[in-house]
């Protein structure tokens, strides 16, 4: 089998004990590569890289405009290099190859291109006094960022990490997902390639408890902790930083709200419901996966939903013609499958879905008349499972939408517009979609509140959180 290496000071390189573990295919269920299995002594290695890049290398002393030609060459490579970076990610996780080429890797491109940009283009601020003096803020780069990325968007969400700390001077050790190693290794070969100094991008491959990941957050020698992952995870890499006073950036857990209003344009409403909750195999941190109806057109918008879930097809997800491929691990097969079990425990009924005959798939699941503490509608299943619940007029819905710990986004599908200002105001989420679901714009602010997470990235949440912002004051 192929052996991904760890990439640390410019060089692909096998553990220090020659340790591995194995990468396994969803679809086959079969290992399809050994993976390096990272050490202390290599994560102590990929640090030191990284710190003698960003102290003596030029990196950080590059202009904008010169580290923002290094990342659209890196930009250029991922497109060009596409189709050996989406069927790594197919081959880890199980993500239909039509998505990746459609877009993931498209995605991770024009994240290296945006925050290229934004770095170069965004504006510092002035402050003249009235006392002669004149202040400026320069924004430095902090130092060596940590990141940790998840398995379920792994080139997208490793370089939504990456990308802003590089564009504004850092330098990064990287972490991938032990179910999802090969893009990142990919990726940081094709930033050599693209003429990266080296130990500017390093990756270290392995686990999280008493292994990199958590080595990673307990070092002092990093000035920043950037992680997506589940909520326990993300308190875990907390309490490890407190020790450090190492800033962190926690995108976690979700239990997403779909709000659909009686006045709701369905023909709209019901597609975006169906991508929100079954895309990915709902192994998704924004997925709505609590759907609230009004009452006047629940049984309308029911009836269409369940036959717009019965359409999707499962299979290969090397197969064009597959809209949802299998759950990526088996270890995440059986936790999803186990809220299954629950759904008649609590009370409710499934009206669709289930387990499939064969493989690690679960059928797009709808489950009704849930009581609002069911196991289902409260914990993060990260599976194509959706609670639906009837409503009765706005207040209900607000109510029904924020009774969860977690606040990462919600949507809602209305035609009124005062009705949706409204809603979205009141809604407890990081971000709220109106008529419309995963639409981005990476200047605005991306993140949670409660167990969804720490901070907020993007544009120039990014940038404050990436560098260390300087006041200068000079005397005129």
């Amino acid at each position: 089998m192929e052996l991904i290496r760890h990439v640390i000071g410019g060089a692909e390189v096998e553990s220090s004990d020659g340790g591995t573990f194995e990468t396994v295919d969803p679809w086959t269920r079969e290992p399809w590569a050994l993976v390096a299995r990272g050490t202390r002594a290599d994560v102590e290695r990929a640090l030191a890289a990284a710190r003698r890049a960003f102290d003596q290398g030029p990196w950080p002393r590059m202009g904008h405009e010169q580290r923002g030609r290094l990342l659209h060459r890196l930009a250029d490579l991922l497109v060009e290099r596409g189709e050996e970076l989406a069927r790594a990610d197919t081959a880890d996780m199980g993500k239909p190859i039509t998505v990746m080429r459609s877009a993931d890797v498209p995605r991770a491109a024009a994240n290296f291109r945006f925050f290229a940009d934004h770095a170069r283009l965004r504006p510092s601020e002035s402050f003249p006094m009235d006392s002669g003096h004149h202040v400026y803020v320069r924004y430095e780069p902090a130092g060596v960022v940590a990141a940790i990325a998840p398995w379920n968007f792994p080139l997208m969400l490793e370089t939504w990490k990456i990308a802003p700390a590089l564009a504004w001077g850092n330098t990064v050790v990287l972490k991938p997902a032990e179910d999802s190693p090969a893009s990142a290794t990919i990726m940081a070969r094709l930033a050599l390639e693209a003429g990266f100094p080296e130990g500017v991008l390093n990756v270290v491959h392995g686990f999280g408890p008493d292994a990199p990941g958590q080595w990673l957050t307990e070092s002092p020698a990093v000035d920043r902790i950037t992680f997506t992952g589940e909520s326990a995870t993300g308190r875990a890499i907390a309490r490890a930083a407190a020790a450090n006073l190492t800033p962190v950036s926690l995108e976690l857990g979700g239990k997403g709200a779909n709000v659909v209003f009686g006045d709701a344009d369905l023909e709209s409403a019901v597609p975006w419901s169906i991508r929100a909750i079954f895309s990915n195999s709902g192994q998704v941190c924004l997925a709505g996966s609590r759907l609230f109806v009004e009452r006047p057109v629940y049984d309308e918008f029911l009836d269409r939903f369940v036959a717009a879930a019965e359409a999707m097809v499962l299979g290969d997800p090397g197969d064009e013609r597959t809209t949802l491929g299998p759950l990526a691990s088996g270890t995440h097969y059986g936790k999803v499958t186990g809220y299954l079990d629950t759904i008649a425990e609590d009370g409710g009924k499934i009206l669709t879905g289930g387990v499939a005959d064969d493989g690690w798939f679960v059928k797009p699941t709808i489950a009704v008349d849930l009581p609002s503490g069911a196991r289902a509608c409260r914990e993060e299943i990260f599976g194509p499972v959706v609670t639906v619940t009837p409503f009765e007029g706005e207040d209900e819905a607000i109510a029904l939408a924020n009774d969860t710990p977690y606040g990462l986004n919600a949507m809602l599908f209305s035609e009124g517009l005062r009705r949706a200002h409204r809603v979205s105001a009141a809604l407890k989420a990081g971000t709220v979609w109106v008529n419309c679901f995963f639409i981005r714009d990476l200047r605005a602010p991306f993140g949670g509140v409660g167990d969804s997470g720490w901070g907020r990235e993007g544009g120039d949440y990014s940038r404050e959180f990436c560098t260390e912002p300087k006041a200068v004051v000079m005397e005129i």
